[in-house]
């Protein structure tokens, strides 16, 4: 069974972003610049955003954490996000999610501008997906990294049926849109299936890409898998395990050990899907900068 390492690529890309990065400082003397929000103290949450900034400093981009404390207003929020929107040297805006109770967490979304919005959930962008205006829009980047994972190890999806289990507005709904598109990474016959579906596995076991984002450790299991398959597991759940140090271990939505028995080629967790997270929030970043400095 092919391993499709995540890890590798994400670090791949980002030596690429940083060589074009360096050229764009060398004959423009600007860089893009990417500013992220955190309002509360979520632990998890704080992670990321360390995680993204260190990342984007190791391909030469600026990078911005404003830090907000969980008592902040929706309308202090909006203000700070408004600067942003005007500030030319800011190409990327990201608010880390969740967001207090107090704030609309779909009004911060419409807030960013569109086209700083390189997390892809803004409506516009959205839409354009929808359409098929890839290159005028930002794809999500968990689906965006799983469509460069498929292109780099050059597995076949044209006329494929691709089975996406999940409709969340982050991975599910922009990534079935995106394996519909007519591209060398997609152009497929999608299903999309979620908690109402009746008999999963009837569906999973047709897939010659199976791409799984539930949020539930382990729920695809060998039967649920056609031989031969394509398997994208999209999930990162923690889990009791009192064999190691901490007590727990990160697993996926895939029981990785049963079906990869079957797979032809499977993505691990951790060190499949979640590296590309980051990368590809860079690539898009890059992207909003190349568009405002006519770049392209």
């Amino acid at each position: 069974m092919l391993i499709i390492d995540g890890k590798k690529v994400s670090s791949d890309l980002k030596n690429e972003l940083k060589v074009r990065v360096d050229l764009h400082r060398t004959e423009t003397g600007k860089v893009p610049g990417l500013t992220v929000i955190i309002v509360g103290e979520d632990p998890a949450s704080q992670v990321y955003v360390r995680n993204k900034a260190k990342s984007c400093k190791e391909t030469g981009m600026n990078s911005t954490v404003i830090e907000m404390p969980a008592s902040t207003t929706q309308e202090v929020l909006l203000a700070a996000i408004e600067k942003l929107n005007n500030d030319p040297d800011v190409h990327g805006i990201l608010v880390q999610q969740p967001l207090p109770k107090q704030i609309d967490e779909f009004a911060v979304t419409l807030a960013i501008d569109p086209a700083k919005d390189v997390d892809g959930f803004h409506p516009e962008n959205l839409g354009r997906l929808v359409m098929g205006h890839l290159d005028k829009c930002f794809v999500s980047c968990t689906p965006y990294g799983i469509l460069e994972l498929l292109g780099r190890y050059n597995i076949e999806t044209k006329g494929k049926h691709c089975v996406v289990v999940g409709r969340s507005n982050i991975v599910g709904k922009p990534m079935a849109n995106l394996m519909l598109q007519k591209l060398d990474e997609t152009n497929c016959t999608v299903t999309i299936c979620h908690s109402a579906t009746r008999d999963i596995p009837s569906y999973t076991r047709q897939a010659d890409i199976l791409i799984a984002a539930i949020g539930k450790a382990g729920f695809i299991t060998a039967d649920m898998v056609k031989p031969g398959a394509v398997v994208i597991d999209v999930g990162i759940n923690r889990i009791d395990d009192p064999t190691t140090k901490s007590g727990s271990r990160l697993v996926g939505d895939v029981d990785y050990e049963g079906v990869s028995a079957f797979a032809s080629a499977m993505t691990p967790v951790p060190g499949g899907v979640g590296p590309m997270t980051i990368a590809m929030l860079l690539k898009n970043t890059l992207q909003s900068f190349e568009r405002a400095n006519s770049l392209q």
